[in-house]
């Protein structure tokens, strides 16, 4: 039976996917079998954890995911000896309004599995006002139970004896107190972390976070506060219908945030994958049936789509007799033209009417639920889908067909509707599970 444990933390920042790293790859060395999830929708740290572990890692997420899928996903772990679920933000953030099963917060997939959960506290700034701090995430929600803490940044061995004695004082474990180091940072952009698969040296900065998290964290005593677990056997939970029999999929540093777990039900429900790189000026698989560009950083590249005209054409040749669908980035590169940060207007694919600009950024971030007004590949008309939607593009004219009806999570309809023209269509927000 495998071992699970949650690791969260107050707050984003403070060091949740460094201290998940290095502990599953100091497992790892050490021969165990480790396999991480991400609970919420973040799109970027599961190719960090598949680096580390050897393992695919997927998301699991409690607004937008039933129990049944949740339960599938979380089963790949069965045959584990330890299971680490990495939160999003902080333990209990979520949204106001409960989704299907809960309101995306990282405890509620604690309290679902029944996983204590590692708390990584950053106590910069402070001493013993981090005790209160854990104590206080400790006793929030009786479902929800607290194994210990990991402290991060701490400035000196004073400084780490003043917050250990609270923390001990308060009944919390303390597993390690990690020193800064500026050379297991993981460099970031304005979406998160850079993607692993840009990262040639990735493999080298977490061995260096194992090593130095084994120097400073007990991880016999991390091991062995976690809840041993064995999994329920679940049916085939996953509310994905793919969009097509075989599809086109984009795929390269501009075009890359699609969540593993839909890749995934695509291919169980028999579809078929064939990827291409526009960024290599390729054009969609004139045998696939339909082409599907997810979201990414279209406008670190917007000048090299622009120019890569095999790219261009054959997508609008391909889109004049089957559906090409696309996801924020990739519903901007089937624009007609898209202004990067440095105010410079590139020239987009023209499928849709949208226009998009970085030169005044504006966040755009939440969960969504839609509604269908038009079909879309994969759905019908009134088919309800629920995502999220990241970005921080400014809308400068979407002239074309509404494709939905979108609300965020509290209900209130929002402008970002998607757009439908022929057999193009597109969101801003990315596809997490079907709303059944």
């Amino acid at each position: 039976m495998a071992a699970g444990l949650v690791i969260s933390a107050p707050a984003s920042g403070v060091g949740k996917t460094t201290l998940t790293l290095a502990l599953a790859r100091a497992w790892r060395n050490r021969g165990l079998r480790v396999q991480c999830f991400k609970s919420g929708p973040d799109y970027i740290d599961p190719a960090f954890h598949a680096a580390a572990t050897g393992r695919a890692s997927v998301n699991v997420d409690s607004w937008a995911m039933d129990r049944a899928t949740i339960a599938h996903l979380v089963s790949r772990g069965a045959d584990a000896d330890i299971v680490l679920a990495e939160g999003s933000m902080g333990l209990f953030d979520g949204v106001a309004a409960r989704g299907v099963c809960g309101t995306g917060a990282t405890a509620d997939i604690a309290e679902m599995l029944g996983w204590p959960v590692l708390l990584v506290i950053d106590p910069s700034g402070q001493a013993q006002t981090a005790a209160a701090i854990a104590a206080g995430l400790r006793d929030y929600r009786a479902g929800v139970r607290l194994a210990g803490v990991v402290l991060n940044r701490i400035a000196s061995p004073r400084h780490e004896d003043l917050v250990r004695r609270a923390l001990i004082d308060a009944g919390i474990a303390v597993f390690g107190a990690l020193p800064r180091h500026a050379e297991i940072s993981l460099p970031k952009r304005h979406l998160g972390l850079v993607q692993a698969e840009e990262q040639a040296e990735i493999g080298s900065l977490i061995d260096e976070a194992a090593r130095f998290v084994s120097a400073h964290v007990d991880l016999d005593a991390v091991l062995r506060s976690a809840a041993t677990w064995s999994p329920q056997p679940a049916a085939n939970g996953l509310n994905v219908t793919p969009p097509g029999q075989r599809i086109a999929l984009a795929r390269d540093a501009a075009f890359s945030f699609v969540y593993p777990h839909m890749l995934e039900a695509w291919r169980a429900a028999g579809a078929e994958i064939s990827s291409f790189s526009p960024l290599a000026d390729e054009a969609p698989d004139t045998s696939a049936n339909v082409c599907w560009l997810p979201g990414g950083y279209p406008e670190l590249h917007a000048g090299k789509i622009a120019a890569n005209t095999h790219f261009r054409s054959g997508l609008r040749a391909f889109a004049e007799t089957r559906p090409v669908h696309g996801e924020c980035g990739g519903y901007m590169a089937l624009g007609t033209a898209l202004t990067d940060a440095d105010g410079i207007r590139h020239e987009m694919t023209g499928l849709l009417g949208l226009e998009t600009s970085f030169a005044k950024r504006r966040m755009h971030l939440g969960y969504r639920l839609a509604e269908l007004a038009a079909p879309m590949p994969g759905h019908q008309v009134g088919a309800r889908l629920r995502g999220h939607e990241f970005h921080y593009s400014t809308i400068l004219a979407q002239p074309d067909m509404t494709l939905a009806v979108v609300h965020d999570a509290t209900g209130a309809v929002i402008a970002e509707t998607g757009s439908r023209r022929g057999q193009a269509t597109g969101t801003f927000f990315h596809l997490i599970a079907e709303d059944r």
